[in-house]
């Protein structure tokens, strides 16, 4: 699991400390990994650096956010491209890989995706990079639209799309039906054989009060909101084996012999009985064992709630 952890100096200190002493606690049970969340131009400067070696020295991944820039309240800023080399320079000085939330907007104006990959193009950027939402493409031209994409695979960059989330936010008026589904150009990425994930992203916070981290619910959405049936083809793969390599674990996600047996089993006998019911019989292995955990109660969180 990767995480995003609010990052504004020098209060960013405070969620790395956590991050370390979670992920510690949970070793051998999760993977877990986390990124900086805070945006870009936060970079520059001293506290830019100091942020850097944070998270550097967490064994972390440097990330940012360019989400909304181009709307008409937040236009883009003219040193815009200096911002973006010197947050590529921090990386590289520190061997960190990048993981950024971009173009999460209706404007088509915000292009941040075909920036950040003409960027990693440019610096011949050796690390991999992850970048999320990327909702603007969706409504650009086709031809505005396939450049990005081209560029994408070229750069080696690999796109996590949010369906529930993305669907949930963009569009978003108050008393007008959605017009568009939010999600980004899937199946055009998935042609030009760029890496798509499904993931879950701001669970019960106040960007998103809903979902539970359960890659089946997303992938059972992820099926609706982006027509990924008819064939399902290689869709399942974007929850398993396509999401682990791009966190740098390509041994999971996969059923091979000599694996691991992390599994989870359904009663379900074909992908249509899958993904009509929520599958709350499912029954997790780890290590072959049968995992008797459940999942916990919501009162646990009680009394972290503010009153």
């Amino acid at each position: 699991m990767r995480t995003h952890i609010d990052s504004y100096w020098p209060h960013a200190r405070s969620g790395w400390r956590v991050f370390r002493k979670l992920r510690d606690a949970w070793a051998g049970r999760i993977s877990l990994q986390a990124s900086s969340n805070c945006p870009l131009h936060l970079f520059l400067g001293e506290d830019g650096i100091a942020l850097a070696d944070e998270v550097a020295d967490a064994g972390g991944v440097l990330g940012m956010v360019t989400t909304g820039l181009g709307d008409p309240d937040r236009p883009m800023p003219p040193n815009l491209q200096d911002q973006l080399d010197r947050f590529f320079a921090l990386a590289e000085e520190r061997g960190l890989a990048l993981d950024l939330h971009v173009d999460e907007t209706g404007d088509t104006r915000a292009r941040m995706l075909h920036m950040v990959a003409a960027t990693a193009l440019r610096r011949n950027f050796p690390r991999p990079i992850q970048c999320s939402h990327c909702c603007s493409l969706a409504l650009q031209s086709e031809e505005c639209a396939a450049e990005t994409i081209r560029l994408c695979a070229e750069a080696g960059i690999t796109i996590v799309v949010l369906p529930m989330c993305n669907m949930y936010l963009q569009g978003r008026d108050a008393g007008r039906t959605p017009r568009w589904r939010g999600i980004t150009l899937v199946h055009e990425f998935h042609a030009a054989g760029v890496p798509v994930s499904f993931a879950s992203d701001n669970c019960r916070d106040p960007f998103f009060a809903y979902g539970d981290y359960d890659l089946i619910e997303v992938y059972r959405e992820a099926v609706r909101i982006a027509h990924l049936d008819h064939p399902f083809g290689e869709w399942p793969q974007s929850v398993g084996p396509i999401p682990a390599a791009a966190l740098g674990l390509p041994q999971h996600g996969s059923i091979c012999v000599g694996a691991q047996a992390d599994l989870i089993l359904f009663r379900a006998r074909s992908m249509t009985e899958l993904l009509a019911r929520p599958q709350s019989d499912r029954v997790v292995l780890r290590n072959g064992l049968v995992l008797e955990a459940a999942p916990p109660d919501y009162r646990e969180l009680d009394r972290l709630l503010v009153q």
